[in-house]
C-alpha cells in the first residue's frame, strides 16, 4: 500500500514537473517569436540579433533543442529579408538539426513555412509550394494556440502568393480568402486586394482596400505593414486612374520608408515603379524618369551597407554558438554529395536569373531612354518659348538643359557676361539674326554687331560659320 502510494506520488511529481517544463517552453516560444517579429518589422536588425543570442543561451541552459532551432530560424528569416540567401541557408541547416526529431508539430511547421518563403524569394515556386504543404501537415499535429492560429493564416496567404505566380488563380484566391478570414488584418486584406489587382479586377480590390485602410487607421500596425497598405492603395488608385489619390498614397509609403530607413526591398521597389508609371500617365516626364531611375537602382543593386552589417552581426552570433559535438568524418561524403547537387541546381537557377535580369534591364533601359528623350524634348520646347518671349528666366533654364555648353564657353573666356551667354544660347538654337532682333526688340544691325563681338571674345576664326562653331560645343 505504501509502495503504491509512493509510486503514485512519484508519477504525480514527474507529471507536474513535465507540465511546468512544457509551460516554460511555451512561454519561451511565444516571447521569442513575438519579440523577433516586432524587431524585424521595425527594422531593428542588430537588436533582433542580440535578442536571439540571449534566447540561444537561455535555450541551451534549459536543454531546449527546439528553442535553439527557433533562434536559428529567426536568423534565417532576417537573412532572407536582407537578401542574404547564403547566410539564410546556413541557418536553415542549423535549425534542421535541432528540429528534425522534434515531437512538436508547430516547430516543424514554422521551419517549413520559413523555407517556403525562402524559395518564394528565389522565385522557385514549386519548391515553395512543396514546403508550404509540409508546413500545413505538421501544423495539423500541433496543439491549439494563438501561435498556431496566426501561423495557419499566414500559411494560407503564402500559399495564395505562390499559386498566383504559378497561374493557378482559383486555388490562389481560395487560399487568400481563407487566410484573411482567419487573420482579418490590414495586411491580409491587402493581400486579397493585391490578388484582384493582379487579375485586373479593381472593383473587387476596392472592397478590401477600404477594409485594410480602416484597420490601419484604427488598429496599431507596424511601419512595414502600413507601408504595404499605402503601396497597395497607390497601386489600386493607379489602376482606376485616380492620379491624385495614387500620388498621395505612394508618397506616404515613401515617407514611412525614409522614417524606418529599412523595408523589404520588394516593397520600396514597387513604390518607385508605381510612381514612375503614375507620372508617365500624368505626362510628367521628369518625375517619371526620376522614379524609374530610383526603381532601377533599387532593383539592380544589393544594399551593401546593410549586408555588411548583417554579416558582421551574424558572425558575432555564430561565435556565440558552441562547437558542434555531433559532427563526424562519416558525414563528409554525404555533405560533399549534397553540396555538388546544390551547386548544380544553383547554377541552373543563376543562369535563368541572369538571362531574365538582362531582358528586364534591356526593357528598362529602353523605357528610361524614351523618358529621357521625352523630358529633353519638353524642356527644349519650354526654353525655346522663354527665348521667344525674351523672358529673364531663359538663360537659367538653358543652363539646366545644356550645362556643359555654358561651362565650355566660360573655359574659353571666363569674362563672358550673362547677356553674352544668352546671345550664344540663341545662336545654339540656330535663331537667325532677324529672329533674335524680333525676340529681343533690337535692330538687325545690332545683332550683326553682337555676332562680331562674340567672334572676338571666343576667338572664332573669320572663315568658320558661327552656327557650326556652337554646334561643336559640348551640349
Amino acid at each position: 500500500m505504501v509502495c503504491a502510494l509512493s509510486i503514485g506520488l512519484l508519477l504525480c511529481a514527474v507529471s507536474c514537473n513535465k507540465n511546468i517544463q512544457d509551460k516554460e517552453k511555451d512561454n519561451f516560444d511565444t516571447a521569442l517569436i513575438k519579440k523577433s517579429s516586432d524587431l524585424q518589422l521595425s527594422g531593428e536588425y542588430e537588436a533582433l540579433i542580440e535578442l536571439n543570442i540571449d534566447y540561444l543561451k537561455k535555450a541551451a541552459k534549459m536543454g531546449y533543442k527546439e528553442g535553439i532551432g527557433l533562434c536559428y530560424l529567426n536568423m534565417a528569416e532576417v537573412s532572407i529579408s536582407a537578401g542574404n540567401y547564403e547566410k539564410a541557408l546556413f541557418f536553415f541547416d542549423k535549425a534542421e538539426k535541432d528540429l528534425k526529431n522534434s515531437e512538436n508539430g508547430f516547430h516543424k511547421a514554422v521551419f517549413y513555412d520559413d523555407y517556403s518563403q525562402y524559395y518564394a524569394h528565389l522565385k522557385l515556386y514549386d519548391k515553395a509550394i512543396e514546403c508550404n504543404n509540409n508546413a500545413f501537415l505538421y501544423l495539423k499535429e500541433a496543439k491549439d494556440s494563438e501561435l498556431k492560429k496566426k501561423l495557419l493564416s499566414r500559411l494560407y496567404i503564402n500559399k495564395g502568393s505562390s499559386f498566383a505566380f504559378k497561374g493557378w488563380y482559383g486555388t490562389s484566391l481560395k487560399s487568400f480568402l481563407k487566410g484573411n478570414k482567419l487573420e482579418n488584418s490590414a495586411y491580409s486584406n491587402c493581400m486579397v486586394a493585391q490578388y484582384y489587382l493582379f487579375r485586373h479586377q479593381p472593383d473587387s480590390a476596392g472592397i478590401y482596400i477600404a477594409r485594410s485602410e480602416e484597420k490601419m487607421l484604427n488598429e496599431k500596425t507596424s511601419d512595414a505593414e502600413s507601408l504595404w497598405v499605402y503601396y497597395t492603395m497607390g497601386y489600386y488608385y493607379n489602376e482606376i486612374n485616380n492620379n491624385d489619390q495614387a500620388e498621395k498614397a505612394l508618397k506616404k509609403a515613401l515617407e514611412i520608408n525614409i522614417k524606418t530607413r529599412r523595408t523589404y526591398s520588394s516593397h520600396i521597389n514597387n513604390v518607385y515603379k508605381s510612381l514612375a508609371e503614375l507620372y508617365k500617365k500624368k505626362n510628367d516626364g521628369g518625375k517619371a524618369y526620376y522614379y524609374l531611375q530610383k526603381y532601377m537602382e533599387e532593383e539592380g543593386r544589393l544594399d551593401v551597407a546593410r549586408i555588411n552589417t548583417m554579416n558582421k552581426a551574424t558572425e558575432n552570433f555564430i561565435s556565440e554558438m558552441k562547437p558542434e559535438s555531433d559532427w563526424h568524418r562519416s558525414d563528409l561524403p554525404l555533405a560533399i554529395a549534397l553540396s555538388i547537387t546544390a551547386l548544380t541546381v544553383s547554377g541552373i537557377y543563376v543562369k535563368k536569373t541572369i538571362r531574365a535580369q538582362r531582358l528586364k534591364k534591356r526593357a528598362l533601359k529602353e523605357e528610361t531612354e524614351e523618358l529621357k528623350s521625352h523630358v529633353k524634348t519638353k524642356m527644349l520646347k519650354e526654353v525655346t518659348e522663354l527665348a521667344k518671349k525674351n523672358d529673364s528666366a531663359f538663360l537659367m533654364k538653358f543652363k539646366e538643359l545644356y550645362p556643359d555648353f555654358i561651362n565650355a564657353l566660360l573655359k574659353i573666356n571666363p569674362d563672358l557676361e550673362n547677356s553674352e551667354l544668352a546671345f550664344c544660347a540663341m545662336l545654339k538654337f540656330h535663331f537667325s539674326s532677324k529672329e533674335i532682333a524680333d525676340y529681343t526688340f533690337v535692330q538687325h544691325r545690332s545683332v550683326q554687331q553682337k555676332k562680331y563681338r562674340i567672334r572676338k571674345r571666343l576667338n572664332i576664326p573669320g572663315e568658320e560659320d558661327i552656327y557650326d562653331f556652337f554646334d561643336k560645343i559640348n551640349s
